[in-house]
């Protein structure tokens, strides 16, 4: 059994996800739920049965084996469950990735949609990777299966249940089209990526120690706890279970300062860190099959008039990353406050805050959901409304401010006080 061993390090637990389409870009509580489908990834889910009894190692140590990691072959299964202590996104998730657009030059099998998708519930995943260029991630759903397939400068995403499929490359230049990653670019694709973001600068406002041993999905693991030595964050605890022999991350669990079961709990089932066969990431669509070509979405996307990302007026200033990122902002945004009580402050354009019901400018279903999720609350700052999840929350000002991060919404009333 490893023991007790601390370091410090600066964890921001801030992090922001935008959406892409013109209706979301009012709804502030997508950005939020964002933060989740950032948060998650596609790091895998919870197979642990008793604890090995393994060689002692600091925290240190274990840091550093971590980063030392160069395993970049692996395949397996992965469960990943969500709670963010939202009302479920139902039919809303293709409104939140898509903004509610026509549907022309829109797809069923469009990544930005369905990576929504995992922000709640429980998923069951099958991943695949064979060095940087070649990737698999298939989501299972029932008979139905969705998969995003990556191979050199070629990526296909396909749904079987629509019998729709997304086709991105790379011209001739090397200049990347727009290509459809299996997530964002922000947002970790791999427990070990996650874990690297969250302990990626060193300082004051976090303790990390090794705590114990686990076997995850038939390997050893350490038990790396990383807990902020500040109050008001939301954050309560991020485990992280690594692989001793490999530095692998296994698996990753996010406890809530509040309380209560695990805000994101995601861990590898069953994995082989032998190389995958080459079949994994090749990809033909079958007979029949809808294709979409990421460039001709694009184009219809611009000819709809459709600015792309901004769930919200503002929301492009925020810095990219997810848990533990730092979000550097634009020129509209700052960040008050540092480590786990960073809050991002960005000015809306033009100052105008969240729609009204009656201006129609809201969806009914997306005023509904926001309805659910908003409060009213006043202060020096004068007005406005805080959207609440488990783990990050968001105060819309009726000036049009927004204030987010993983702090509470009292935190956030008082950081908007303070620059009134």
């Amino acid at each position: 059994m490893a023991p007790n061993d601390s370091v410090e390090t600066n964890g921001g637990t801030r992090g922001t996800a935008v959406g892409r389409r013109r209706a979301a870009r009012y709804i502030v509580p997508v950005a939020v739920a964002g933060v989740a489908a950032a948060t998650i990834g596609l790091v895998p889910a919870l197979a642990s049965t008793g604890d090995p009894d393994l060689p002692k190692i600091t925290a240190q140590q274990l840091i550093e084996k971590i980063a030392a990691s160069d395993a970049q072959q692996f395949s397996g299964t992965a469960k990943i469950s969500t709670d963010l202590g939202i009302p479920s996104l139902g039919g809303l998730a293709g409104s939140f990735a898509q903004g509610g657009s026509s549907g022309r030059g829109d797809s069923g099998a469009d990544p930005q949609k369905k990576m929504t998708e995992l922000a709640s519930g429980t998923h069951t995943l099958r991943v695949a990777a064979d060095g940087p260029d070649k990737q698999r991630v298939s989501i299972l759903d029932g008979a139905a299966e969705y998969s995003l397939i990556r191979n050199g400068d070629q990526v296909w995403a396909y749904d079987s249940g629509s019998n729709e499929a997304y086709h991105a490359t790379e011209d001739g230049s090397g200049k990347k089209a727009e290509r459809p990653a299996p997530v964002p670019e922000s947002v970790p694709t791999t427990p070990k990526a996650l874990a690297e973001q969250v302990l990626k600068a060193a300082g004051p406002t976090t303790s990390v120690t090794v705590d114990g041993t686990a076997r995850i999905a038939g390997r050893d693991a350490y038990k790396l706890v990383i807990k902020p030595r500040q109050s008001g964050s939301t954050i309560g605890s991020v485990t992280v279970a690594v692989d001793a022999k490999n530095g692998v991350p296994l698996k990753f669990t996010l406890l809530p300062s509040s309380g209560g079961k695990a805000v994101v709990d995601a861990g590898f089932t069953k994995v082989d860190f032998g190389k995958p066969a080459a079949s994994s990431f090749t990809f033909t669509p079958p007979k029949g099959t809808k294709v979409t070509e990421a460039d001709d979405a694009k184009a219809q996307r611009k000819a709809d008039g459709d600015k792309g990302p901004g769930m919200f007026p503002g929301a492009e200033g925020l810095g990219a990353g997810g848990l533990g990122a730092g979000a550097e902002g634009g020129k509209d945004t700052k960040v008050i406050g540092e480590g786990w009580n960073a809050i991002a402050e960005i000015r809306t354009p033009g100052g105008t805050g969240l729609p009204s019901k009656a201006s129609g400018d809201v969806p009914a279903e997306a005023q509904q959901f926001l309805d659910a999720l908003g409060d009213k609350v006043s202060g020096k700052f004068g007005s406005g409304t805080v959207f609440k999840t488990r783990l990050v929350n968001a105060l819309m000002t009726d000036d049009g401010k927004v204030y987010v991060g993983a702090v509470t919404p009292d935190a956030l009333v008082k950081a908007a006080n303070n620059a009134a």
